[in-house]
């Protein structure tokens, strides 16, 4: 069987070659690669900066801290100094083309989706971009025990695949698709027989989907991600999943959904590098500066970090993160290889055992296919030839070779996603305390606001304190980070 793209969804328009908005591109910077930076910008010393004093000293070059560098400074024209203790551009959006010419992200798949045309007319103006439609498929065992490949979140498909015996007609409608689920469902009662709200995540997901399709798709996944079973955690976590009554098989509904067409670090270049107000410092870690005082004079800090890290001092408990690991893996096929089945993918224990190829040579047949089981310690594999914005070359030719990264969840490693429950909210909430009383200091974006903001969130929140401080003179959120509404979070 040969894996196709599926043809694209969406209905807006994508910049015309007659307004380029890469910048660097357009000046005939033609490396589908994230740019060799000069020294100046990696070595992280900062005695050697040729500008002394700065308006805004802003720690950390992801999307909330390059936001408001380049907005400050092409709106303001204040002088930014972005410090990272990284060695790169862009954050967790980092991107980089591998020695097999693969596109491929270090800190796992982004998707950027928006249903604000304010983001969109921004992001626009640092890329181009190439429709793409996420479309994610999970490996489930169905009622009778059989592997099957099905759309998730769950669609018509999936509930006529897994449950194919205990359904006596197959769901044709969106009405067949809602009575299902108002027979499936288990609203929570109080002492005296009424509905009352969930109180855990388990709660939650019943009151959503039904005890079949929690057990089959969430239960264990969760347990993966977090390493805490659903009860554990805030309703929350589970009230944001999707209950698809529709064929459609969309992870997301966002009415723009695309990828940047020379990967988001270009844009990160394009934000941040070529501004004379800009100056940028990788390899450059803010503490380490600040203990032996070599900080450059600054009016104020952005600080897009770890809110618990900046106290550290304090001796305050830390709050708790979960992180990714990724297991990456090359594979090539001999030239006479015959192509694989992908029903023999699809019925192995392990989809991706059998790899399967097509006309450009597949691992998987979509970019992302989600293991929710207990049996393997894995959530997903992620192939990333799938994406259109891969360099020409794989684009373009029959590649023999592909690039998967297996996904563990961990509590080890980079701070990915906060832990939503009672006891991290209310030490947040005395983090959040002591920061509301710092003087000329402002603390944006996931890590320093303890949210998980979708790229799309991050960017509205940052041009959002922009605005406050052109129209206010303080740099401040508009609106509290839960007010974004729930991120993706662990996909």
């Amino acid at each position: 069987m040969t894996f196709t793209r599926p043809t694209a969804h969406l209905t807006f328009t994508l910049t015309s070659p007659n307004h380029t908005t890469d910048r660097l591109h357009a000046s005939g910077e033609l490396s589908e690669a994230p740019l060799p930076l000069p020294q100046s910008i990696t070595d992280g010393e900062l005695s050697s900066l040729k500008t002394k004093e700065f308006d805004l000293l802003i720690v950390g070059a992801g999307l909330s801290g390059a936001t408001l560098a380049e907005r400050c400074s092409k709106q303001l024209n204040m002088r930014c100094l972005v410090i990272d203790k990284r060695n790169h551009l862009g954050g967790n959006c980092y991107d980089y083309v591998t020695e097999h010419g693969i596109r491929a992200s270090k800190y796992g798949a982004h998707l950027f989706h928006t249903e604000h045309d304010r983001v969109w007319n921004y992001v626009k103006t640092f890329s181009e971009w190439i429709p793409f439609d996420h479309r994610v498929k999970g490996l489930v065992k169905d009622e009778l025990g059989n592997e099957k490949l099905v759309p998730i979140p769950p669609t018509q498909e999936t509930v006529n695949l897994l449950f194919p015996q205990s359904n006596e007609n197959e769901i044709k409608t969106e009405q067949d698709m809602e009575r299902w689920y108002e027979q499936q469902r288990v609203v929570p009662m109080d002492a005296q027989n009424n509905p009352r709200a969930p109180l855990n995540g388990e709660e939650a997901a019943l009151s959503r989907v039904g005890p079949n399709l929690y057990d089959k798709i969430f239960k264990h996944y969760t347990k993966k991600q977090w390493d805490k079973y659903p009860e554990e955690l805030d309703a929350s976590v589970l009230l944001r999943l999707p209950c698809r009554t529709t064929t459609d098989d969309r992870y997301f509904g966002d009415k723009y959904q695309a990828l940047p067409k020379r990967g988001y670090t270009r844009i990160f270049e394009n934000m941040l590098l070529g501004d004379g107000n800009i100056s940028v410092k990788l390899n450059c870690d803010y503490f380490s500066h600040k203990a032996e005082g070599t900080l450059p004079k600054h009016k104020l800090l952005v600080y897009t970090g770890q809110i618990d890290l900046y106290y550290a001092s304090m001796g305050m408990p830390k709050l708790e993160y979960r992180s990714l690991r990724f297991q990456e893996e090359y594979v090539e096929w001999d030239e006479g290889e015959v192509e694989k089945d992908a029903s023999d993918a699809s019925s192995s224990k392990d989809a991706s055992k059998e790899p399967s190829t097509s006309d450009n040579y597949f691992y998987q047949p979509a970019m992302v296919v989600n293991y929710p089981g207990p049996d393997v310690p894995f959530t997903r594999i992620v192939e990333y030839k799938h994406t259109p914005n891969q360099p020409r070359g794989i684009v373009d030719e029959k590649t023999r070779g592909t690039l998967i990264a297996k996904e563990f969840s961990t509590d080890e490693g980079e701070p990915y996603y906060p832990v939503p429950n009672p006891e991290n909210r209310a030490l947040y909430e005395k983090y959040k305390k002591l920061a509301d009383g710092e003087k000329n200091v402002s603390f944006v974006g996931r890590l320093a606001s303890y949210k998980y903001f979708n790229m799309d969130q991050a960017v509205l929140n940052a041009l959002e304190m922009f605005d406050n401080l052109q129209e206010n003179g303080v740099l401040e959120e508009k609106r509290a980070p839960e007010e974004f509404g729930e991120g993706d979070g662990m996909k």
